[in-house]
């Protein structure tokens, strides 16, 4: 079929060859090296300078026009803007002298260096060890207790400081009375003519030179020579610093109806020979019509053993239980009239300061019986009964334990 002429008439790529078109070569194929370009097109050469400096203006464009979208989307927009005067504002003027809880500060201080540190017109100074001996006159209701808590000591160490005035008994306490005071816990003794350093340290449980070395004594080892015979002179009152000793008692001992005379000592009411008598139940009951205190607890550490039950002049004082008196009448150590019944199964009981006494020696007596009336006889500050329980096994015990 003859071909179309692609000057004189349409070409159409379906149907038309290209000039110099061999159907039976076939077209070479493009090697690796070569970039495929499309037939009629150019080759476009990116190594060119040319092409290369039009790339580097492109990118930069595109870089500032990102710069300066993002500057106009998040930056203030009043950054631009001149900048806004301000005027001084009037600080608040401080008062002439302002107040406070220490006193007042005057303005021309506080702006002239500031707030200052107030000096506080009370002053708190933390109290000092006290390092002297003083004398403190006993007022009405004192008791060992509380003075002993107004100077920070022990209540023993009140007792031992002053045993010349109470003898190791807190009912002896008077108002009035002038008691020693010391600065620390301890003991207060007078020198003895023959007493030896050693043998008076060991008694107290302290070493010798815990006497010589405190200040208050005015000792020391190069004077006092010999420690069996020191260079003290008779009457020296000495501080034992932390000393400690066993009291001395001057209450009833144990006194049963096999041997009532061991109580000769203290005082007339002895009695002599006692015959048997009824045994208590060992169910007690209370010796006073009132049940509470109106002085002196239970308290072995201030040497009081036995209790200070209220009542008035003449109330009536009951046995607590079934027994046989073996001590009726005075004591010569404070206590006054007094009545101890042995209640035969190795309990005693014993009731003081009686304004009279209503048995005598050798009675029996039982549970109820009024054995005397409420008083206050002997070293007494009120009208009371001082009340004292004791046991073969236990010794002196708290009334409290076995009252009902």
């Amino acid at each position: 079929m003859p071909q179309k002429n692609n000057h004189t008439a349409g070409y159409d790529p379906l149907t038309d060859r290209p000039p110099g078109y061999d159907p039976n070569e076939a077209p070479a194929l493009p090697t690796a090296s070569e970039p495929l370009v499309p037939a009629g097109r150019h080759q476009l050469d990116l190594r060119s300078p040319f092409i290369r400096i039009i790339t580097t203006i492109v990118t930069v464009a595109m870089i500032l026009g990102v710069v300066l979208l993002f500057k106009n989307l998040f930056l203030p927009q009043n950054l631009a803007k001149e900048p806004q005067t301000y005027s001084a504002v009037e600080l608040p003027t401080v008062p002439p002298n302002l107040q406070f809880s220490g006193g007042s500060v005057s303005s021309d201080i506080l702006t002239s260096v500031g707030i200052p540190r107030l000096a506080q017109l009370h002053t708190i100074i933390p109290e000092r060890p006290r390092t002297d001996i003083v004398q403190y006159t006993v007022q009405e209701g004192d008791t060992v207790f509380g003075i002993a808590e107004k100077f920070g000591l022990k209540p023993e160490t009140i007792l031992w400081g002053n045993y010349y005035t109470l003898l190791d008994n807190p009912s002896f306490l008077q108002p009035g009375q002038l008691l020693t005071i010391l600065p620390i816990n301890g003991i207060y003794h007078r020198w003895n003519a023959g007493d030896g350093l050693n043998g008076v340290a060991y008694f107290f449980s302290v070493t010798p030179e815990d006497i010589v070395n405190y200040p208050l004594n005015h000792l020391s080892m190069e004077t006092i020579g010999d420690l069996s015979h020191p260079n003290i002179a008779p009457g020296t009152m000495l501080v034992i610093p932390n000393g400690k000793r066993s009291f001395v008692t001057w209450s009833a001992p144990r006194i049963t109806r096999d041997d009532p005379g061991v109580a000769k000592v203290l005082g007339p009411g002895f009695c002599g020979t006692v015959t048997d008598g009824p045994v208590g139940v060992e169910a007690f009951i209370w010796p006073t019509n009132n049940h509470f205190l109106s002085g002196f607890d239970y308290s072995p550490q201030t040497n009081h053993f036995g209790i200070d039950l209220d009542g008035e002049t003449g109330d009536p004082i009951y046995a607590v239980d079934n027994g046989v008196v073996v001590y009726s009448g005075w004591n010569d150590w404070g206590y006054g009239n007094m009545v101890v019944l042995d209640h035969g199964n190795g309990w005693q009981t014993l009731y003081a300061h009686l304004s009279q006494v209503n048995v005598a020696c050798g009675d029996w007596v039982y549970q109820g019986s009024v054995i005397g009336l409420m008083g206050s006889t002997g070293r007494s500050s009120g009208s009371h009964l001082h009340f004292e329980m004791m046991n073969d096994s236990s010794g002196k015990v708290n009334p409290f334990a076995y009252l009902p």
